[in-house]
């Protein structure tokens, strides 16, 4: 069983190359099933870094990681020659991060936030699905994760006001 993918739009990047490594997660939008799960799945690690940080510097960086997932999701797509290919998955990882701005800390809500994040990412309920097909480039491949990420973000401290 090959758990890569075989695509010849992949082929066309290199995890040596510091713009595609970002833009494949890491190496986990690479996987032949369910690249962003593995993409939002190799967000975690960048979030336990961040999460101790103040909120100051965790919405800075979050905000690095959008405006520099416009530049690298476009990028990597120009290069691969295909439109928000399903290997690029920084968009994931971004949206993780949105999703997870004041969280409550624990596996909990870490799992809640994962969760809710992949459901609207999946969903895509209006108006993600409109931007995800009117609006292209680097910031067409970001914007529906971005917004997964806010309707995530706003589910999450909902849950966290009531229950945490």
């Amino acid at each position: 069983m090959n758990f890569l993918s075989k695509d010849e739009a992949l082929s066309r990047l290199s995890l040596t190359n510091p713009i595609h490594f970002l833009a494949l997660g890491f190496g986990s939008g690479m996987m032949a099933k369910a690249p962003g799960t593995f993409g939002t799945l190799a967000a975690i690690p960048l979030y336990l870094l961040m999460a101790p940080l103040s909120i100051q510097w965790y919405l800075g960086l979050t905000l690095l990681s959008v405006i520099a997932g416009f530049y690298i999701c476009d990028k990597a797509a120009k290069d691969m020659g295909v439109h928000d290919h399903g290997a690029i998955v920084w968009d994931e990882v971004a949206g993780l991060l949105i999703t997870m701005i004041a969280a409550p800390a624990g596996w909990l809500w870490l799992a809640i936030g994962f969760a809710l994040f992949r459901f609207f990412d999946i969903i895509k309920p209006w108006p993600i699905r409109w931007l995800d097909a009117k609006v292209k480039g680097g910031v067409g491949i970001m914007i529906d994760d971005v917004l997964a990420g806010i309707f995530s973000l706003a589910c999450l401290q909902g849950l966290a006001y009531f229950f945490a």
